[in-house]
């Protein structure tokens, strides 16, 4: 039987209780998440900063189900992801996540169209082609290519490569978007402008961002800003 994935409008859309995280290095054990816990509201914009190699992208790969904690709970979208198999964690993240990574990761032999087409092709096979097609077309139409349909990867610049991977995560209309350093790449003005799409998306649709970044102009933007350092999360004023 199939896992239901739910989530009541009052519940935390990420509810992370003291989380650890370890791997075993040399014989030894490496502590990369200690007790860490997380409460995400549905629609809240939460920054995760903190130097690197403190754990932020090891809890963004938890809260995905790429990897699962050593001990402690993680639930996402009223699910707890330590215990779903492999195939609900398959179907978890098809109908629950949308993410931005620093690098791209587009199929350089698909065009904008079809890159973003195919990531809502797997998210939501009941969709019959035609659907597919225009609503694809409509996401990168509401990222500002509505132009570059027909353009591969390689005839694209870096920010119109991170536009239509922000289409890619967000046409499935995903309660959770996970963003991991998607700035990274781009200069200065064309990273805020990635981020005021994406930003402005989340908003429209309702929903919920944990993005992890290095600049503390973009995390203030967030609603919470927390800090990881070594492998600990704590909440940090956002200075406006």
């Amino acid at each position: 039987m199939e896992t239901v994935l739910v989530n009541t409008s009052d519940a935390p859309i990420i509810d992370a209780r003291d989380v650890n995280y370890s791997l075993e290095i040399a014989g030894r054990p490496l502590h990369i998440l200690k007790k860490v816990s997380l409460r995400v509201a549905p629609a809240e914009v939460v920054a995760i900063v903190g130097p690197s190699g403190s754990g932020k992208t090891s809890l963004l790969m938890l809260l995905a189900g790429l990897e699962r904690a050593t001990s402690g709970t993680v639930t996402v979208n009223g699910a707890e992801l330590g215990g779903l198999g492999e195939d609900d964690l398959a179907r978890f993240r098809r109908k629950t996540l949308g993410i931005v990574f620093q690098s791209f990761h587009l199929i350089p032999s698909l065009s904008a169209h079809d890159n973003v087409g195919l990531a809502l092709e797997i998210a939501a096979p009941e969709l019959s082609m035609s659907q597919i097609r225009e609503k694809a077309a409509a996401a990168l139409v509401a990222v500002g290519l509505g132009d570059r349909l027909d353009h591969r990867p390689s005839a694209l610049s870096g920010g119109e490569q991170q536009r239509v991977g922000l289409a890619r995560a967000m046409v499935a209309n995903p309660p959770l978007l996970l963003a991991d350093e998607p700035t990274g790449n781009l200069d200065q003005r064309t990273g805020a402008l990635v981020v005021d799409l994406m930003f402005d998306l989340a908003r429209k649709q309702g929903t919920a961002v944990v993005l992890i970044t290095h600049d503390p102009a973009l995390a203030a933007r967030a609603d919470r800003v927390l800090t990881m350092t070594v492998g600990e999360l704590v909440e940090t004023p956002v200075v406006r």
